[in-house]
């Protein structure tokens, strides 16, 4: 399964648990590993699959079942297929939502499948980010609570506000 994870949110969880019972294994690759502190990848990747491994604790999800790798930021292209091989065990199957990685794996000969859409007008890492940024707390109840617990130890509200307030009108009115 391969995805941003900015932050990790209760859609993400959800194709994990379809991951699970579908597959036996779940590889669960970070992408844009080595991007953080900026609006679309506030979170580094170190707290990202923190949220991950806590989330799947708290959810009772097996961890013995999971591998996780981080993939470092490269242009989507083909070549991006040979490294996430690179960095990741062997695999069939890549489950993702995101229509160009979609097309990169198939044109390599993967089976591409797609997780169930679990609301996909509320679950969207840029909608909770946003949330975030306008100082709205109804982003905590679109993540699990381990994720809220690590986005505050972090201090990623303020990281987050800080890094939007070039980009929303009126921020400073708001917050």
């Amino acid at each position: 399964m391969i995805a941003r994870f900015q932050p990790f949110h209760y859609g993400h969880l959800n194709a994990l648990k379809f991951c699970y019972e579908r597959f036996g294994e779940v590889v669960v690759v970070v992408g844009m590993a080595s991007q953080s502190h900026t609006p679309e990848n506030p979170f580094t990747a170190g707290e990202r699959v923190l949220m991950i491994r806590e989330s799947l604790k708290w959810s009772g999800l097996p961890l013995d079942k999971l591998i996780t790798v981080t993939l470092p930021t490269l242009e989507v292209s083909r070549v991006a297929v040979h490294y996430v091989k690179l960095y990741s065990p062997p695999f069939k199957h890549v489950v993702t939502l995101n229509p160009v990685i979609q097309r990169i794996f198939m044109e390599e000969g993967y089976t591409v499948v797609e997780p169930p859409r679990l609301a996909r007008e509320n679950y969207r890492g840029s909608i909770i980010r946003r949330l975030i940024a306008e100082g709205r707390s109804e982003w905590e109840q679109l993540v699990p609570p381990p994720v809220v617990d690590v986005i505050k130890s972090v201090d990623g509200v303020e990281r987050i506000k800080m890094l939007y307030r070039e980009r929303l009108p009126g921020y400073y009115a708001t917050v």
